[in-house]
């Protein structure tokens, strides 16, 4: 019981209810990709904007905001390459580093990896997690 009324404190029935909608609009005009695309666009700006708004605010910048936005990036182009330019067959491991384009994308997957652990860095090495006493003192 509890449970449910999260559900409906939390407002996530929005999300779903939105989610779904997009979800069923993509489907009947059959431009999945192209709205999972955009979306990740949309989110990119998210951060961006987030970012240069918090440097005005506070006069710094959050390294993980930067860090999340290059990876939604990367994961946008990964996403490009893998579904819309690649049209072609993997038949033996040669092939994979033959083409260009697969080249690419292990390139891409290899920057999404280093992408992530720059974000592990930046939250280990934050200010909040180094000095959490004096966080504490400034509330």
């Amino acid at each position: 019981m509890k449970r449910i009324s999260n559900f409906y404190k939390d407002k996530l029935y929005i999300e779903i209810v939105v989610a779904t909608i997009l979800f069923i609009i993509a489907i009947a005009m059959d431009r999945l990709m192209d709205f999972i695309i955009y979306m990740l666009y949309f989110i990119i700006f998210l951060e961006i904007v987030r970012t240069v708004i918090n440097f005005i605010r506070e006069q710094k910048v959050v390294l993980s905001i930067l860090v999340d936005a290059f990876i939604i990036l990367t994961l946008r182009e990964l996403i490009l390459n893998v579904v819309k330019v690649n049209k072609e067959d993997l038949t033996s491991f040669d092939a994979l580093f033959s083409s260009p384009v697969n080249f690419n994308i292990m390139i891409l997957s290899g920057v999404i990896v280093f992408l992530f652990f720059i974000r592990y860095l930046s939250i280990k090495t934050a200010p909040q997690t180094l000095l959490p006493e004096s966080n504490e003192k400034k509330v």
